[in-house]
């Protein structure tokens, strides 16, 4: 039996089910949107954070799989500097999102990390009972290089902890390009080395400082190999990402936000293609997915059981997820539609087309 966390723009949504056999268990937070999910498989905690507006970013936490939850402490800013090098500083210093979730270690429990818009990158090493901002990050000179891709502030979105070494993380932003830090976060530094910006003039195109990341995955059996989807195209890394390869665009786009990778082979890898980045509706209206087998070298079209006319989803970055049996895969889309595949995508079975608009989905256990 699976369960399936599905983050919403009005609350979160447990599901269950197995095959061809699925249903809704429960909704938490009714009308309050939710923009992460964190299942820790460490100790079995849900983590939930919601972004109410008026009442600012909140974080919910349940160490009974949703039958309760507490509200701990979120991650904020400390006051910005009337003085020094960061007191002209254009990026609010308080927290608008909190757009990634991730555990810490096996060797670390309660290590926890948020990245948030404004992109700041927080750790709390109690459970989420307290944060503390990566100041070496924060205070890092090239963010001031930084920008929105799509907000008015750049934003941290993905954070991938090595399962072989806790202190090694690799944090991507929107629009920053990637950063790794082997030292649990004491400094940094630029990993997007490959990477191109077709949106820049031609001499800092390949800027590292300025990419535009739509999400980044790794693959947890080969942390070495990681898999991107940028604003201009698909790319993958190796080396763990000391450089990235370009992947030629398949049909029928390269475009996207959504990437997830197979946790057993570092080879095979998921996209959900738009349309283009002016024109973001599923390609003649059709709704596929489309996958690799052999590290981006090709691609095959997956679309039995979406809709193929007139289909007008689109899926954001964290609303494609992949189980640990590298088999079962979940998407869901901005117009509330939600599909389950139990064939690593070959078909998909729709759950529902009435959900609010979906942001994130997290398999747990």
């Amino acid at each position: 039996m699976n369960t399936l966390l599905t983050g919403t723009r009005k609350g979160l949504f447990v599901i269950h089910g197995k095959g061809a056999s699925w249903r809704i268990a429960s909704h938490h937070f009714a009308g309050d949107p939710v923009t992460q999910l964190l299942a820790d498989p460490r100790d079995g905690a849900w983590y939930a954070a919601l972004r109410l507006g008026h009442f600012g970013v909140k974080l919910r936490k349940s160490t009974d799989q949703g039958t309760s939850w507490q509200e701990i402490a979120a991650p904020a800013f400390p006051p910005k500097p009337a003085n020094g090098p960061w007191a002209d500083d254009a990026t609010p210093w308080n927290v608008d999102l909190i757009w990634a979730l991730a555990a810490g270690g096996a060797d670390q429990p309660g290590t926890l990390w948020a990245g948030c818009m404004p992109a700041g990158l927080f750790k709390s090493e109690d459970g989420g009972a307290s944060w503390v901002l990566n100041t070496a990050l924060w205070e890092e000179p090239k963010r001031r290089g930084w920008f929105g891709g799509g907000y008015d502030h750049p934003g941290i979105h993905s954070v991938l902890v090595d399962p072989r070494d806790a202190r090694h993380l690799t944090v991507a932003v929107s629009s920053g390009g990637v950063w790794q830090t082997r030292d649990g976060g004491a400094r940094w530094a630029l990993s997007a080395s490959g990477m191109r910006a077709d949106y820049m003039p031609q001499e800092s195109a390949f800027d590292e400082n300025i990419q535009d990341v739509h999400c980044m995955v790794q693959c947890a059996a080969q942390p070495d190999a990681l898999w991107v989807q940028h604003h201009c195209g698909i790319y993958r890394s190796a080396d763990g990402a000391q450089s990235w390869q370009a992947i030629a665009a398949p049909a029928p786009s390269g475009f996207g936000f959504a990437v997830a990778c197979d946790p057993r082979d570092p080879q095979r890898a998921w996209f959900v293609p738009a349309q283009a980045d002016v024109c973001r509706i599923p390609v003649d209206g059709r709704m596929v997915v489309t996958r690799t087998d052999d590290g981006g070298a090709t691609f095959r079209v997956l679309a039995q059981g979406l809709p193929q006319s007139h289909a007008y989803h689109l899926v954001y970055r964290h609303a494609l997820d992949v189980a640990g049996d590298g088999q079962t895969l979940a998407m869901a889309s901005t117009t509330g539609g939600l599909w389950v595949s139990a064939d690593a995508g070959e078909t998909w079975q729709a759950l529902s087309r009435d959900l609010p608009p979906v942001a994130v989905l997290r398999f747990a256990g």
